[in-house]
């Protein structure tokens, strides 16, 4: 890369970079997670700017050479970032709640996972480039997903998170994430184009890193005595770790984003509470802040909302209805069932829509392995968008500004209880 294609990527990159930022902060302003903004300006960017007729140098540079490039970003930033969410899958996550977080988790996983699956029945031979049950299994997966991260981010913004409905809502989420990445993998392996042999592998993978790995970087992040560099020689091993560990699984047949999410789950945990905090900020700053914003604007590109015709549209409104209808009804059942109010499970149910950068990178994934075409991708990302975008305005018709429910229940063991104003 020389000349007018270096100056065209480092252009790209800092265009992406401002953009995402100035669309986050846009986001933040009318009330709606920073992600919904940064979404919104890769699929903006990804359909004009970054369009391959774009550039002030005209036919003498075309971006088809910095593409590839943004990519390779990309990669590093999302393999950073499902390192986070694996690390981020602390177990006590899962003993919170107990029957609550199982019920609102199967509830809003199974629900929406079998409303995913016949909605797209009629859909398969048109969008299913690998075939009808890939694209219908992938579909169902795709529509059950809760993001995680954007939902930690709401609940902090709103001071939820410490409320006995934000860890409720928190603990179903991370197992309901667990689910879906588990299904994915089982789908992505199956009806992906990779060579089928090598995925008899992942077993002694996942048995390498459990029996292996995680033993020998407990012996090497474990305190000893003052070391200046101990952070910085941390974050080296962690992130080789990482990339080795992705590579594995792209060998395996299984997107890299497994090999990120095995790797982040499986690092030791016990007696690195300071390093954890050094390296996970560090990882964070220049995985999550920096590159992967330069993900959603590749991600973008495969949307191409100009070519949305009429059977676009209302592809768009069935799954944005089976979507929304089928996952809150789930965790609002989910958390009836397990013995909440009706006033907290209705807030759950809300909380449990939210799909945001989750769901987009599933996407990616489905449209890499030839499990959906371009039309459909282009669709279920709107999908992701929009029923983020409602979290917000939801949550304030079932909650007052105080962070009570509307109607408080009577059971005093369930009711949610304010957290002060910071």
């Amino acid at each position: 890369m020389k000349g007018d294609e270096a100056a065209a990527f480092f252009l790209a990159f800092a265009v992406v970079l401002g953009l995402a930022r100035l669309f986050a902060t846009a986001a933040r302003k009318v009330g709606q997670p920073p992600v919904v903004g940064e979404i919104v300006a890769g699929i903006l960017l990804g359909s004009t700017l970054l369009s391959t007729t774009w550039g002030p140098w005209g036919e003498t540079a075309p971006l088809d050479g910095v593409r590839p490039l943004l990519g390779a970003l990309a990669q590093v930033g999302l393999a950073m970032f499902m390192f986070v969410i694996g690390y981020e899958m602390d177990p006590s996550f899962f003993r919170d709640g107990g029957r609550t977080t199982l019920h609102v988790a199967a509830g809003s996983t199974l629900v929406p996972l079998v409303g995913g699956c016949l909605v797209a029945l009629p859909f398969a031979a048109e969008h299913g480039p690998s075939g009808g049950a890939g694209f219908v299994l992938f579909t169902g997966v795709a529509l059950s997903v809760t993001a995680f991260p954007v939902l930690a981010r709401i609940l902090a913004d709103r001071r939820l998170n410490r409320t006995a409905v934000g860890r409720r809502t928190m603990a179903a989420a991370a197992v309901n994430d667990l689910v879906a990445w588990v299904l994915l993998a089982v789908v992505v392996a199956c009806f992906g184009t990779a060579g089928q042999w090598r995925v008899a592998l992942v077993p002694v993978y996942l048995l390498v890193l459990v029996c292996v790995v995680r033993p020998a970087m407990a012996r090497l992040l474990r305190p000893r005595k003052a070391e200046e560099d101990r952070p910085a020689r941390a974050l080296l091993m962690v992130t080789t770790g990482l990339m080795a560990s992705c590579a594995a699984t792209e060998w395996l047949g299984v997107h890299f984003i497994f090999g990120a999410f095995a790797f982040g789950a499986v690092m030791p945990r016990a007696g690195l509470a300071r390093l954890r905090a050094e390296v996970m900020a560090r990882m964070e700053q220049a995985g999550t802040q920096v590159l992967l914003p330069v993900y959603f604007v590749v991600a973008g590109t495969g949307v191409d909302l100009a070519a949305f015709d009429a059977s676009s549209l209302g592809l768009l409104l069935a799954a944005l209805a089976v979507a929304v209808s089928t996952k809150m009804s789930g965790a609002y059942v989910g958390a009836r069932t397990s013995g909440l109010h009706r006033d907290e499970a209705l807030t759950i149910s809300v909380l449990m829509n939210t799909r945001g950068l989750t769901e987009v990178v599933i996407l990616t994934v489905g449209l890499q392995m030839g499990l959906i075409d371009e039309e459909f991708y282009s669709v279920l990302v709107v999908v992701a968008v929009l029923t983020t975008a409602m979290t917000g305005p939801l949550l304030r018709c079932v909650r007052n500004d105080r962070g009570t429910v509307t109607r408080p229940g009577r059971n005093a063991e369930t009711a949610m209880t304010p957290v002060p104003p910071r």
